[in-house]
């Protein structure tokens, strides 16, 4: 019995390319990323035997209808997880089943909740996939505090784990080639946090240490989406997400382990003229003070069994500041992280256990990041997130002493 759900109203049996759009419940939005993909499709990629596909994970709302009735010239296919089997990575899986059957070369996932796609983000996204490279990564413009996972946990780490500056680790809108996409299909290190929000991650991730080539498409306009407020508790996604990564780092040890400083990674579509800011994004900083705070009695017996005796000593003089003298040092985030990716490796804590501890000191590096640039525009900022990468890769050999031979 299949495990998905699966439309072809044309029948298709092959395509060159496929522009799929990720959905759940978003039968409000998918009809203008649908329409632009098609545009996209007609104008640059004409030549091209092409179809767009709703990627959708079991929604329960219109979002098929919707998909259906856009405005359309390219052939559709509908394929969704069902109920029982859900999570945006298990439907990512299906795709990527999909894309084998089809014997695409190339394929582009966008989001179905974007506001500010065009069909030159399908160009940017799909055209380097024709020219020998096995993964695209997006590259737009976002507000400072949109996207702190990314800034204060996934790129700097990343970057420092591998030696690629993927400015966007944590795809939500992506590129792979179809060589790429059987090898993902392949991979043992596929487990339930990648089957849900970890499936991002673990795509660029996996992208890195296949060793083919890897662009960044600068995609122009901001990335106008429906944010995450930064002050809000970290659930699911942050526990993924983190866990994925500490997942990874385990199984690609022998790469990174020889891995000193990152380089550059290219950048395709880079000064297109854009000018548009992108909305900003509204934070809470009591409400992130009280996350630690609440976080340093909830956690408490966890940080000492995982952080080694001087980084947890170091971590109790930053909680005992209040909130107008409040700093949490990169350099300390770095020691935290890696010795909670030790930890998760050594089984020293229950997953979740170990996990959710982390939350509270990432609400604190948070802070500390917002506090920072506050007053800064956004390349000032961006100098910041690139000076805390720079920390992690400093502080690389401390990783290398604990996690030993």
């Amino acid at each position: 019995m299949p495990d998905w759900v699966l439309e072809n109203p044309d029948n298709l049996t092959s395509a060159d390319m496929v522009v799929a759009i990720s959905s759940r419940d978003d039968a409000d939005t998918i009809a203008f990323p649908t329409e632009q993909a098609s545009l996209g499709l007609r104008e640059y990629f004409k030549d091209r035997k092409a179809v767009i596909v709703a990627c959708d994970d079991a929604s329960t709302d219109a979002t098929r209808e919707a998909f259906f009735g856009a405005p359309c010239n390219v052939p559709r296919i509908y394929l969704s997880t069902l109920e029982g089997a859900t999570g945006k990575g298990t439907s990512i899986k299906h795709l990527l089943r999909l894309v084998r059957t089809l014997g695409a070369s190339a394929t582009v996932v966008v989001g179905a909740d974007l506001k500010s796609i065009t069909p030159k983000w399908i160009r940017h996204l799909g055209e380097p996939l024709f020219d020998d490279f096995g993964f695209v990564a997006p590259l737009y413009l976002r507000h400072k505090y949109d996207g702190n996972l990314t800034n204060n946990f996934a790129y700097p780490l990343t970057r420092c784990l591998y030696g690629r500056r993927v400015r966007q680790p944590i795809v939500g809108d992506f590129g792979f080639s179809g060589e790429l996409a059987q090898f993902y299909l392949g991979h043992e290190t596929w487990d339930d946090d990648v089957a849900h929000a970890g499936i991002g991650i673990w795509m660029s991730t996996l992208a890195m240490y296949h060793r083919r080539p890897i662009t960044q498409a600068f995609l122009g306009r901001p990335k106008i989406h429906k944010p995450r407020e930064p002050s809000a508790e970290p659930g699911p996604l942050f526990r993924q997400v983190v866990g994925t990564m500490f997942h990874l780092a385990e199984a690609f040890a022998p790469f990174w382990r020889e891995v000193r400083w990152s380089r550059p990674t290219a950048i395709f579509g880079f000064g297109l003229g854009e000018t548009e800011m992108p909305p900003s994004v509204d934070v809470d900083i009591e409400g992130l003070y009280a996350g630690v705070c609440r976080g340093a009695e909830a956690h408490a017996d966890a940080w000492k069994e995982t952080l080694s005796p001087a980084t947890h000593a170091k971590v109790q003089e930053v909680l005992d500041m209040d909130l107008s003298h409040f700093e949490f040092p990169t350099a300390l985030w770095a020691h935290c992280l890696f010795d909670a990716a030790v930890a998760h490796r050594d089984r020293i804590l229950p997953r979740d256990q170990l996990l959710d501890s982390l939350a509270p000191l990432y609400q604190g590096k948070t802070l500390t990041y917002v506090r920072a640039t506050e007053g800064m525009a956004m390349h000032q900022a961006e100098e910041c997130v690139e000076e805390q990468c720079l920390s992690f890769e400093e502080a690389k050999p401390y990783l290398l002493s604990r996690w030993g031979a």
